[in-house]
């Protein structure tokens, strides 16, 4: 009897390539290959690759570099955005087999079973499978569980947005979106296996429709979708991922507002509050727009959670339109930030732009709208104290303690119960610690 082979998974990036890691990891756990952690020795690691910053770009070497230290025999391949961009640069990394394209990735272990009966494998580098972006034009849905309490459920893909600064449209190709009966297929299979919390993902959500059954009429929006997603069974949570702020509309914050499952979170891209800025990112909206969402969101449901993803350092931003996105981020009424520095890609209309602001300044800019999470996310949280939550509490021992999330994204802490593990509870949050999660009294022991 042949000994069990054994794979391992790492994936770099977004919520999305987390569940497409996890729809790949189990083609081969039914092919009979058994999962490990990617610390532990395998014969085939798959990373899934990110090329969203500079430094996921450079983190692929260290990643199979470590693969290579502890099994230096192992098959590596190369899956994801990075992959389908510069296939050939992840090639002739030392140690790399296969590298896959965006079509190609979902069938990475047929790939494999027929490179691993090739006698001389990766002799003269990884091979390659790679199409062009424009065959990127069907759809594979996916979904994570396993290594969480919530599961991300995949529902649109690729994006028809022309962003100056942004790869993923030729990495991921165009908005295409799952079928509304598979995304609710999917859904009820992961309320199937115990899962509290989905967790709603794609490149661009809010485009859910487009492409739906392979053409670019809109059979469903966003709104139906939520509709019919919030009368599934057994799923206690919903939360939408990140949603552009043209694509969120009143009547899809209304809906939040009502329903049963979905949670009073939202994450937001904004990228600059400047106007001058955002026109030259190409983005489809003002701040003026951005400003009347957060608005309705609070107007609806004051105790929300509001993200917001910003850009520091893009081509021609000065020290005046820096001061206007602190200045506009400091007065909106938002929870904490996801900072980004501005780097330059290949095959962007921002890497030819005049104005090329410098790494220091870059830095300098970062850690101020940094410093300005940290104050927004106190403050929510203290805007939170004393009111009463429910939460989620995962299945990790940090330190001895459990965390969960509250259902408007507040992270708490506990002593270590495992009993605790994937169960809901009511809370009443007491205090903020000196690490800035909260602390808690249980307003009764039953599980919800």
């Amino acid at each position: 009897m042949k000994p069990t082979k054994k794979v391992a998974f790492y994936t770099l990036g977004c919520k999305l390539n987390f569940s497409e890691t996890s729809t790949i990891s189990r083609k081969f756990e039914d092919e009979g290959y058994n999962r490990v952690a990617f610390k532990d020795k395998a014969d085939i690691y798959v990373i899934n690759t990110c090329s969203v910053t500079e430094n996921a770009d450079r983190r692929f070497k260290t990643i199979v570099r470590q693969a290579q230290q502890v099994n230096p025999d192992a098959f590596v391949a190369a899956i994801g955005c990075y992959a389908q961009l510069k296939p050939q640069d992840l090639a002739d990394v030392e140690g790399v087999d296969l590298v896959l394209g965006a079509t190609e990735k979902f069938n990475v272990n047929y790939y494999i079973n027929e490179l691993l009966n090739t006698p001389e494998r990766n002799k003269n580098g990884g091979q390659i499978h790679s199409c062009e972006i424009k065959e990127a034009d069907f759809y594979v849905g996916s979904y994570s569980y396993g290594d969480r309490t919530r599961a991300f459920l995949k529902v649109q893909d690729g994006c028809d947005y022309k962003c100056t600064y942004c790869t993923i449209p030729l990495a991921r190709g165009i908005s295409r979106s799952d079928t509304m009966e598979n995304v609710i297929k999917n859904a009820n299979q992961i309320s199937k296996k115990g899962i509290k919390e989905i967790v709603l993902t794609g490149v661009n959500i809010g485009d859910y429709g487009k492409g739906e059954f392979g053409n670019k009429k809109h059979e469903h929006t966003f709104l139906d979708l939520v509709k019919e997603l919030d009368k599934v069974d057994g799923i206690e949570r919903l939360r939408i991922s990140s949603i552009e702020p043209n694509l969120l509309k009143n009547e899809t914050i209304d809906l939040v507002s009502k329903s049963r499952a979905f949670v009073p979170h939202f994450h937001v891209p904004m990228q600059s509050g400047s106007n001058a800025i955002l026109k030259k990112m190409k983005r489809r909206y003002l701040r003026e727009l951005y400003r009347d969402r957060v608005t309705k969101i609070k107007a609806v449901m004051p105790h929300s959670c509001i993200g917001v993803d910003v850009i520091v350092g893009f081509p021609g931003e000065t020290e005046d339109h820096f001061l206007e996105t602190y200045n506009f981020l400091n007065d909106l009424d938002i929870s904490y930030l996801h900072v980004f520095t501005y780097s330059e890609r290949e095959n962007t209309e921002a890497a030819e732009m005049d104005g090329v602001v410098s790494k220091k300044v870059r830095a300098k800019r970062s850690k101020m709208l940094r410093g300005l999470s940290a104050k927004k996310r106190r403050a929510f949280y203290e805007s939170q104290l004393n009111s009463e939550r429910t939460v989620l509490f995962e299945g990790e021992n940090k330190s001895g303690y459990i965390h969960g999330y509250t259902e408007n994204y507040i992270k708490v802490k506990a002593p270590w119960n495992p009993e605790l593990v994937n169960t809901l509870h009511k809370v009443v949050l007491t205090k903020i610690d000196d690490d800035g999660l909260v602390r808690f009294d249980f307003v009764n022991a039953e599980v919800l």
